[in-house]
């Protein structure tokens, strides 16, 4: 009976630790994306020579950061 008890606590630890290790990497990729790839991603597009993409581009994303930096519950 004692073994069942540690195979269940045990079996619920690796779960807790597994979504916890998920969750950290979905932050870090979401961070990741949004802090370094982004903005490198409009300036390779702005050197390039593709303004015409790269400005309305920025400006979507600008007023989506307006929107969701006054909506969010902090």
């Amino acid at each position: 009976m004692l073994s069942m008890i540690f195979a269940f606590a045990l079996i619920w630890a690796i779960w807790k630790i597994t979504v916890l290790g998920i969750k950290l990497t979905w932050g870090v990729m979401k961070f990741f994306f949004s802090i370094v790839l982004f903005p490198l991603v409009i300036i390779g597009i702005f050197i390039a020579g593709l303004t015409y993409i790269a400005l309305p581009v920025i400006i979507i994303a600008g007023i989506i950061a307006l929107i969701a930096g006054k909506t969010s519950v902090v």
